[in-house]
């Protein structure tokens, strides 16, 4: 660890994992929180899922969304891709003195539009107001609560010849947020995919235990979830770079920015490893949603390079594709 924290532990990348695995989890572990998923499980009942995301997205403001609509789909994605069916939230807000507040009613509407689509309640929350300077506009805690719909989402459920399929374009949200720090950067506006994904992963629900795992691959991109799921394991997963979904804008952007649209953040998308027999017939159940029409298969899960992530070119070659290291577009989420 470092002498200070950079902004580099908040990439989602090899310092984050540095930081919940060399500090936190050592203090706090317990069964639960040791599965370092995107929620827990907990028993009762009926089993619940719990999970809680903290948003600080600069600007606040970006084309596709806001912090307000982010908020609530971050935490109902984090509960989804566990199995849940999103039910509860909290709502937490840090208000800097002197925010607009007609930007403050803007974010509040999105955030109640975003869950009224979610099929989600605000049932609790609380509000706080810092001194000017001492925030950034705002920034938003949410906490959900679901019930358990689909047991068994783990990656050490994954075996070897499992495909993988996500579901759309990547890389939309980082380069939206990154271009709205640019004044005219380009003249083809990119959307944010900011979207809640609890009907996409509800129609994975009727494969059971063919479906391995579920998970929405936000900070770090593609090819850091990906090596979330092979890290110490005695598989490697394989993709196709000719089979991956990236908008002919958002390979522009991401070429003019210098970023890699594997490691840019989503926010309304999924990946999913299915077993290989079921695969085709998952990859039409998601394209029935409005959030999956554009998924695709985009690689398999091998043996031929444990425990890594590694990238068949359109010349035939390979290439590894490690963590993210360092911080590539900060305060995205």
């Amino acid at each position: 660890m470092d002498e200070i924290i950079t902004l580099d532990y908040g990439s989602g990348g090899r310092k984050t994992s540095q930081l919940i695995e060399e500090m936190i989890l050592p203090v706090l572990s317990n069964e639960a929180l040791a599965q370092l998923g995107d929620g827990a499980i907990l028993q009762g009942h009926e089993k619940l899922v719990f999970s809680t995301d903290s948003f600080v997205v600069s600007p606040c403001f970006f084309p596709g969304g806001n912090i307000g609509k982010l908020s609530v789909c971050g935490t109902v994605n984090d509960v989804a891709m566990c199995g849940g069916e999103p039910k509860y939230l909290s709502l937490s807000l840090i208000i800097e003195e002197g925010m607009k507040i007609a930007d403050l009613q803007k974010i509040i509407d999105a955030i109640g539009r975003t869950a009224r689509d979610a099929g989600v309640q605000i049932v609790t929350g609380d509000t706080k107001v810092v001194e000017r300077g001492k925030g950034d506009g705002i920034y938003i805690n949410t906490a959900g609560i679901g019930f358990l719909r689909h047991d068994g989402l783990t990656p050490d459920n994954i075996r070897i010849g499992d495909k993988v399929i996500l579901s759309g374009f990547m890389g939309d949200h980082g380069t939206a947020v990154m271009l709205a720090r640019e004044d005219d950067l380009l003249e083809t506006p990119i959307l944010s995919d900011c979207a809640p994904l609890h009907r996409l992963a509800a129609s994975l629900r009727p494969f059971g235990s063919d479906v391995r795992v579920l998970r929405d691959p936000t900070r770090g991109g593609v090819a850091t979830t990906l090596n979330e799921f092979t890290e110490g394991r005695s598989f490697s997963i394989e993709l196709e770079e000719k089979r991956l979904p990236v908008r002919p804008s958002v390979a522009a952007a991401c070429e003019i920015l210098g970023l890699d649209p594997l490691y840019c953040a989503n926010e309304g998308k999924m990946l999913a490893v299915v077993a290989p027999e079921q695969a085709e017939a998952a990859l039409a159940a998601m394209r029935q949603c409005p959030e999956g029409k554009d998924a695709a298969i985009i690689g398999t899960v091998c043996n031929d390079h444990p425990g890594r992530v590694v990238l068949k070119t359109a010349f035939g070659g390979t290439r590894v594709l490690a963590k993210l290291t360092g911080a590539q577009l900060p305060r995205i989420c």
